[in-house]
């Protein structure tokens, strides 16, 4: 029997060397359309490798999925995050979980994890094929013939489409021509321009904590905000800019964000602690004097839009200004005009019909014999190794389904 699986990224892999681990008299191949091999496993988390993350209620990790909720947490009965960390440690490969829940190698180094797949694949016979583009795949009787860009024909028992997510629909056609349909692709985890706003040029500037909402939604997320030279960025945009993949494509990226730049604080609680400064150190500058924890250059910014000028004193602060700095700090409305895709994490959201799959063998329900993997199916995670986990478990459900020989 031959196995035959379309991409050499994380499902790709994973599907591959747990087949051939599970049925070594299978021959299984990789192929590679580029001449890199996990290549988004390597610079994920900045080059250490956001393997997983450190949750453990299947319930509650599946909040984190924005497309395909339902479909992970089936999958996620047969292989989940405590299944992942005992993977890797039965390879040597030590996991650690930080503060915010995310997962690397105790090495911090996305290297380890990369040899542990070569390793792996080296040790169960993986055949990996490198620069060879799929163009087309066919079901002939029993068999299935794959056609390359170079011409080349293969032929394989059963094939795992682990091809990663792609960008734009017409990529997809070889996938439709089977039958199969797909929810067309739009960006996920992307930062929000804000052209033109002097919020720019505190680039640099990370607030560990605050609560972006998209106007007119209920989506709002809760984390740390990073302040780039374009924009905003960092965990909670990117949480939000998966959550609205699809919404705020169709609104082209043209959208009203309120920023509360201090949660749980709130106008009310802040208007408060503002009375205490107005008779507790009432002979003080308002801008360098900033007791609330916000970094000092936002609240110098916060300041300035609100008109407070720099020899502005606690005492002197007139109530209409006092109100401007409360909705400021609190509810900052910032108009945001396009997106920038977030590279070291870039996915889409989008891809074949989770519908057409079954989660318990990731089998086609066209095809007995085509299993999916990956992104290529109509599921993404936020950011923090949600995507990888479900790279591990779809990848893992089918090695095992294709390696029993069953179908």
């Amino acid at each position: 029997m031959r196995l035959i699986v379309i991409g050499g990224g994380a499902a790709g892999f994973f599907c591959a060397v747990n087949a051939a681990r599970m049925n070594p008299a299978m021959e299984t191949i990789i192929i590679e359309k580029t001449g890199k091999l996990l290549s988004k496993l390597r610079i994920s988390g900045g080059g250490r490798c956001n393997v997983t993350h450190a949750c453990f209620s299947i319930e509650d990790m599946s909040r984190h999925y924005p497309r395909g909720a339902n479909f992970v947490k089936k999958a996620f009965h047969q292989f989940f995050t405590a299944d992942t960390i005992a993977w890797f440690k039965e390879r040597g490969v030590m996991l650690k979980t930080e503060a915010d829940g995310r997962m690397f190698p105790v090495s911090d180094d996305s290297s380890t994890i990369v040899n542990c797949f070569l390793q792996e694949a080296d040790k169960y016979g993986v055949a990996i094929w490198m620069n060879r583009e799929v163009r087309e795949i066919n079901k002939t009787g029993s068999q299935w013939e794959i056609v390359l860009a170079n011409g080349e024909r293969h032929q394989a028992d059963k094939i795992c489409i682990a091809c990663g997510g792609y960008p734009k629909a017409p990529m997809f056609d070889w996938i439709r021509r089977l039958g199969h349909s797909v929810e067309p692709p739009v960006p996920s985890l992307f930062t929000f321009n804000v052209p033109g706003n002097p919020l720019t040029q505190l680039m640099g500037i990370t607030v560990p904590r605050a609560t972006v909402k998209i106007q007119g939604t209920r989506l709002e997320e809760t984390g740390p905000a990073l302040i780039t030279h374009w924009g905003l960025s960092g965990p909670a945009i990117l949480r939000l800019s998966a959550r609205g993949a699809r919404m705020l494509a169709e609104r082209q990226y043209q959208f009203g964000i309120t920023v509360n730049w201090l949660p749980p604080q709130n106008e009310q609680l802040l208007r408060q602690q503002f009375q205490g400064f107005r008779q507790e150190i009432a002979a003080q500058k308002i801008r360098s004097r900033n007791s609330l924890g916000i970094p000092q250059r936002l609240w110098e910014y916060l300041c300035e839009q609100s008109g407070i000028g720099a020899d502005m004193r606690w005492g002197d602060l007139p109530s209409a200004k006092q109100n401007i700095l409360l909705k400021n700090t609190c509810s900052q409305e910032i108009r945001v005009s396009g997106k920038t895709t977030f590279k070291e994490e870039f996915v889409t959201a989008g891809g074949v019909k989770l519908a057409e799959i079954d989660p318990n063998t990731m089998q086609s329900k066209r095809y007995p014999s085509l299993f999916f993997a990956g992104e290529i199916m109509d599921i993404d995670g936020v950011t923090g190794g949600f995507n990888f986990q479900h790279a591990w478990t779809s990848g893992w459900i089918a090695a095992r389904a294709i390696a029993s020989g069953a179908y």
